[in-house]
């Protein structure tokens, strides 16, 4: 079951493009990690996901199949935003009721529990509680729903280190207790590497590579060589950025696998996840795009769970 599926979507503002034909086939049972700069169009592909934002061009689907925005879809989608609606003036308890007010599904007694773990005073109001706390609250609010699908737009950015990494181990624990398949945007490429599975790079309004984290990470390599050779590779390679250092190049290249041999006088090494976000960020604006083991702009490539 796919959990995001779109077909030429776009969303337009005036004359200017948020996200302009975003074909995408995200299959379920993954933390999936969406990156890009500010501006690539992340929230305005969450927010159409969600039934938010209505597209200017093209369909979007949920769920296997659901049109988003649809009843059936909104009961089974939670959504987290960097600025969660929280009301600071009520008491964490009022916060929970009017929640459950609300949502057709809710487990009042989950969302209590977990408070209660988290060391978050019931009594205590949303404004008198630290931003880790709030968020924590607004994740709280989202799994009481019991969704078959999370969405966090953001949701570290405003967080210092310790509360980062207590929300995200928050979601992985969500993950592993309830099969719950997640979307994550975030700027935290250290802590996106951490947990995330499959991976999607929007830059300038379009998708620049998508797929599984491991597939895409075996799917390049680094190559260290003379500089005075690297124009001799570019033909027979796809190269997606070329960087010099004095009398050396440094190559990052798509490849046939981690066993496919480097050219002569030249050293091989693995790519990590940042390394490879950073580089597609880098080079989107020359026209980069990945091959067809990934998820082109314009075209449909589903990968199977």
């Amino acid at each position: 079951m796919n959990i995001i599926e779109s077909a030429g979507l776009g969303k337009r503002y005036g004359r200017t493009w948020a996200l302009r034909d975003c074909t995408l086939a995200i299959p379920g049972g993954h933390v999936v990690a969406l990156v890009g700069p500010n501006g690539a169009g992340k929230t305005t592909l969450l927010s159409m996901a969600v039934g938010l934002t209505t597209p200017t061009a093209g369909v979007i689907s949920v769920l296997g199949g659901d049109p988003a925005g649809s009843p059936d879809a909104l009961d089974r989608i939670a959504f987290v935003a960097q600025d969660a609606p929280l009301y600071k003036n009520l008491p964490a308890a009022d916060m929970l009721h009017l929640a459950r007010n609300l949502n057709r599904r809710w487990d009042q007694q989950y969302a209590e529990s977990r408070l209660r773990d988290l060391g978050i005073p019931l009594k205590r109001k949303v404004g008198k509680l630290s931003g880790g706390q709030q968020s924590q609250l607004a994740l709280t609010v989202a799994l009481a729903r019991r969704p078959d699908l999370l969405v966090l737009d953001e949701p570290l950015a405003m967080l210092d280190p310790v509360a980062r990494d207590d929300f995200m181990a928050s979601v992985q624990k969500a993950v592993a207790d309830d099969g719950i398949s997640v979307v994550l945007s975030s700027h935290v490429l250290a802590e996106l590497e951490r947990m995330a599975d499959y991976l999607i790079v929007l830059s300038h309004g379009q998708v620049q590579i998508a797929g599984e984290v491991g597939d895409l990470l075996a799917g390049h390599r680094m190559l260290t060589g003379p500089a005075a050779e690297a124009g001799q590779h570019a033909g027979r390679m796809h190269i997606v950025q070329h960087r010099s250092a004095g009398p050396q190049s440094h190559l990052l290249v798509r490849t046939a696998g981690p066993a496919e041999p480097a050219p002569p006088g030249w050293q091989s090494r693995d790519v990590g996840l940042e390394e490879l976000v950073l580089a597609y960020l880098r080079e989107s604006g020359a026209g980069v795009m990945p091959g067809p083991a990934e998820v082109q702009a314009g075209t449909r490539t589903e990968v199977q769970a």
